[in-house]
């Protein structure tokens, strides 16, 4: 709330250059973008895989990935669940979103600065990530439509845990070059390599 104080008119001056001064500067590079969702904020709450998002700073440049978050539940869920072969949404709920206020080199596609989804074609030993030019739609299906903006896809290779993780997770981890998007679920780990485009 902002409250008015009566100042002197040199004073008013100082108080609101000082404020102007101590203000961060946001500008579009620095500016995160919220997670959209569909239906109401209020009923998020009720969700059983609730939304969560990840961020990141690569190079002086926010990144963000606004996601959902399934449990296991005791249920098998690569090859089960989780089909092989079949596209699968990273997630639960709403399409995974990358947003990026730069060029970016999503494992081997090039993107320009803006809003894109994510979402993976699992095998045993490699998944295919697609990166997808349509944002603001419910995870599933990925049909024929919704494949047809697809921009590119990576292979990266599958790595075993040995301990189980119940809840679906991404994080990003700093590599030497860049950033690795990191998800894991159940017994499974993939990385998918995040870095600046060159011009």
């Amino acid at each position: 709330m902002l409250k008015v104080l009566t100042l002197p008119p040199l004073g008013t001056l100082l108080v609101v250059a000082l404020i102007m001064q101590s203000a961060p500067d946001v500008g579009p590079a620095q500016r995160q973008e919220a997670c959209w969702v569909r239906g109401e904020r209020s009923d998020l709450d009720i969700r059983i895989s609730q939304l969560d998002s990840i961020s990141t700073v690569l190079e002086g440049f926010p990144l963000k990935i606004c996601y959902s978050r399934p449990r296991a539940l005791g249920r098998p869920i690569m090859g089960r669940l989780v089909p092989y072969g079949e596209p699968w949404r990273l997630g639960a709920n709403e399409a995974t979103v990358l947003h990026t206020p730069v060029p970016l080199m999503v494992g081997e596609v090039r993107i320009e600065p803006g809003e894109y989804s994510l979402y993976a074609i699992p095998d045993s030993t490699e998944w295919q990530v697609v990166v997808n030019d349509t944002i603001r739609r419910w995870g599933i299906p990925i049909s024929r439509d919704v494949r047809a903006a697809d921009l590119g896809l990576t292979a990266v290779h599958v790595e075993s845990l040995l301990e189980a993780v119940e809840l679906f997770t991404m994080r990003f981890e700093r590599t030497s070059a860049a950033v690795d998007l990191v998800i894991e679920w159940e017994r499974t780990r993939i990385r998918l390599p995040i870095r600046l485009a060159s011009s």
